[in-house]
């Protein structure tokens, strides 16, 4: 799984919902009007990104998932969430979801969730509990 970076897995997730809403379609439950939401969420998803890993470069510390940190960023979006790229990353496969429309597509927000709270994130915090110990 250490071959599979997150923004990977995240455009999986986009491939895999587009995909499962091309081949099988059910009636669409979000009505068009949240498509608007939709192209809302996606861009804050990839702001919040975009923010962290340009805090990330200024702070000169690593933000490749399985690659040892070099310094410990409280500061910024970290603020309010220990995982804020992953949480842009899931607003945005939510706002992908909205704009497909129907059910099954948020197979793809579900994976990304599961794979993340259960791999990336307990992986991501044992290395920073080793580099960092009670400082983190």
């Amino acid at each position: 799984m250490k071959k599979i970076i997150p923004p990977f897995l995240f455009l999986c997730c986009i491939v895999i919902m587009v995909v499962v809403r091309n081949l099988i379609v059910i009636q669409e439950i979000i009505p068009k009007l949240f498509n608007y939401l939709g192209v809302f969420l996606i861009i804050t998803g990839i702001v919040i990104t975009i923010k962290v890993r340009k805090q990330f470069e200024k702070m000169d510390t690593e933000i490749h998932t399985f690659k040892k940190p070099r310094k410990l960023v409280t500061n910024g979006l970290f603020k309010i969430s220990r995982n804020p790229i992953y949480l842009g990353f899931t607003i945005s496969l939510i706002g992908v979801w909205f704009i497909l429309g129907s059910i099954l597509p948020i197979i793809g927000c579900l994976l990304f969730f599961i794979v993340s709270n259960n791999f990336y994130i307990p992986n991501e915090e044992r290395t920073m509990e080793k580099t960092f110990g009670s400082e983190y």
